[in-house]
């Protein structure tokens, strides 16, 4: 008999909780599902099933292994319903989580043209900035962007941004440029929270350093950040991708461009990396093949085309 047979016999009997509900459910004999779950124990060489005239338990292996059984059973049938579905148009849900700002200003035009490329599939969105639990909270796609590689194994990543300091002329005329790094301690900072409390980082001398910053204004959203840069408030970093139109405007000018701060990658995150849905997948490639490495945002930075940049800290000398 075939094992995925045995194994979703053995999973049924471990549900019900009875070998003779599970042969009058499939109209055998109970001696074939008996057969069935002794053939899978005599495989595996444990125990799964300990029997006794009134009940049955499962056994320590056999719990451990029927979570094993669900997963290979529920990778098996949807890697059945994906070989159908390559065959028609994709269709379904894909429920995806997208950071605040560059989800507004640069993933909603993408995703406009991918619903309108793939009419059989849709998308909801969810806009934030907060740490998602992909599993529990039904997410198929977490888009983020980080200097570090997000701790999980299942990690794309499908481009990148610059982090740039920016400043309004008029703040420039009324308080001077910076010429290094250390002078940002005397300058008023719009800091971004919590990524940038503790200072910037920049690159000097081949070292990553962190220089203490001081600021008014803080918040957890670069836009709000970018309109009180263009205000004159003071000296902030942006990302490439928030920066761009307002330094190709001239609202903003970018300083300290001898001094690179690290890299940012964007990265799609998955719930599992043992089977990503087709509809999943598509959905990657698409937005990898539109943003890729050197997306449009990062004409206008000064680093466009450098080397990336670790993101390792060291204290200021």
């Amino acid at each position: 008999m075939d094992r995925l047979d045995n194994m979703r016999v053995f999973m049924r009997v471990a549900e019900l909780g009875s070998f003779a509900a599970v042969a009058r459910q499939a109209d055998v004999a109970r001696s074939v599902i008996t057969r069935q779950v002794a053939a899978l124990e005599a495989h595996l060489g444990v125990k799964l099933i300990a029997r006794s005239t009134r009940s049955l338990r499962l056994t320590t292996a056999g719990a451990d292994y029927l979570e094993r059984c669900r997963e290979i059973l529920k990778l098996v049938e949807a890697a059945e319903t994906d070989l159908a579905g390559e065959r028609q148009e994709p269709r379904g849900l894909i429920r995806l989580s997208v950071p605040l700002s560059f989800g507004l200003r640069h993933l909603v035009p993408l995703l406009i043209d991918f619903n309108l490329t793939y009419p059989g599939l849709s998308v909801e969105i969810d806009f934030t900035d907060r740490q998602i639990n992909l599993v529990e909270e039904g997410f198929d796609l977490v888009i983020r962007i980080s200097t570090h590689l997000p701790p999980l194994d299942v990690v794309r990543r499908i481009g990148s941004s610059h982090l740039l300091v920016t400043a309004a002329p008029e703040y420039l005329r009324r308080h001077g440029e910076p010429s290094h790094p250390r002078e940002l301690a005397e300058r008023e900072c719009l800091i971004y929270v919590p990524m940038h409390q503790d200072g910037w980082s920049f690159l000097v001398d081949g070292v990553m350093q962190s220089f203490p910053v001081r600021g008014r204004m803080r918040a957890n959203n670069g836009d709000a950040l970018l309109a009180a840069t263009i205000r004159g408030l003071g000296i902030s970093v942006q990302p490439s991708f928030i920066a761009a139109a307002a330094i190709e405007a001239g609202s903003v000018r970018t300083l300290l461009d001898d001094f690179p701060m690290p890299e940012l990658g964007i990265y799609t995150l998955l719930p599992d990396n043992r089977y990503v849905p087709q509809r999943v997948r598509i959905l990657i490639d698409y937005l990898a093949a539109r943003i890729g490495e050197q997306p449009y945002w990062e004409a206008a930075s000064p680093q466009r085309g450098a080397p990336a940049v670790p993101a390792r800290r060291q204290s200021p000398r």
